[in-house]
């Protein structure tokens, strides 16, 4: 593969990473009224969907926004649209908010979760078409991302009508099939003996486990329960990531640089601190300081 074919994925990569992270400045507020919360140790009180948040004001920010934790609504600094947000806002309901346009309004609020999920998918298939050990599924992957843009592009009633399930099934199918040649690479190129490195399968129940200094380079770690796991220092690269959960995990000087399927909103529900490395796509969240 030459040096050209790598500077341009990586080129595009950024880019559409830029369109995948939430702006709130061109949102109608929609993650503060579509989504219900019940009162719990994430959220103060109790809201429905398509209720607007008391804290929303008029031109669509959170008049609470610097000071969420403090105010008991740690959930929603945990939130990530992926850019779904904007999307929907300017693009899907080309501006038209729904205070303009009441009648809307429930239509919207039910596509925000759907194009979410799209959005989520194109997050994962830009990153993947970065991983240069699963150079063989790039031409798949970039299918599956313009497949997956051009859904974002439906209208409000045939995104309601989309049969996400299926469409994430295929892929993750292709994600998966990265993951695994990116683990093998990973596992080939580890010089400590595989007995002492730690091996997982999906959705392993790691809740509050012991993993301090742990080796997971390379771990399969997609869909663990890692709520309140020790993590200090533990080495992730190269492990897949996708859809674990980590509502206070300690990452304090764990390094996931070269994790895979890692998102911000993982990282917003972790504890971390300076040390914590980081693959560059991705920031330390601001409580992390």
């Amino acid at each position: 593969m030459s040096e050209n074919h790598e500077y341009s994925e990586a080129v595009f990569a950024e880019s559409s990473r830029r369109s995948l992270q939430s702006n709130c400045d061109s949102c109608f507020g929609l993650c503060c009224v579509a989504l219900p919360f019940a009162a719990s140790a994430d959220f103060a009180f109790t809201k429905d969907g398509g209720q607007p948040c008391h804290n929303l004001q008029a031109d669509y920010h959170c008049s609470i926004h610097k000071n969420l934790r403090q105010q008991g609504l740690k959930g929603c600094t945990v939130y990530d649209c992926f850019g779904a947000g904007q999307k929907v806002s300017q693009v899907t309901f080309g501006g038209k908010d729904w205070r303009q346009v009441p009648a809307s309004a429930t239509q919207m609020f039910t596509v925000l979760p759907i194009m979410k999920q799209l959005h989520e998918l194109l997050w994962y298939l830009t990153e993947a078409l970065t991983l240069q050990s699963a150079y063989s599924l790039h031409d798949a992957i970039r299918s599956a991302l313009e497949e997956t843009e051009q859904l974002t592009l439906l209208s409000p009633e045939a995104l309601i009508e989309l049969d996400m399930p299926v469409h994430r099934a295929n892929v993750n199918e292709l994600l998966l099939r990265t993951s695994e040649l990116v683990r093998a690479e990973a596992h080939h190129h580890n010089k400590k003996p595989s007995a002492y490195r730690k091996a997982y399968n999906r959705g392993a129940d790691l809740i509050g486990a012991k993993l301090k200094g742990a080796d997971l380079s390379g771990a399969n770690l997609r869909g663990a329960y890692l709520i309140a796991a020790d993590l200090r220092g533990a080495d992730l690269r190269a492990a897949d990531l996708i859809g674990a959960d980590f509502r206070d995990a300690d990452l304090s000087g764990a390094d996931l640089t070269e994790s895979i399927f890692l998102t911000q909103a993982q990282l917003n529900a972790a504890i971390g601190d300076t040390q914590t490395k980081l693959p560059p796509s991705l920031t330390s969240p601001s409580h992390w300081q």
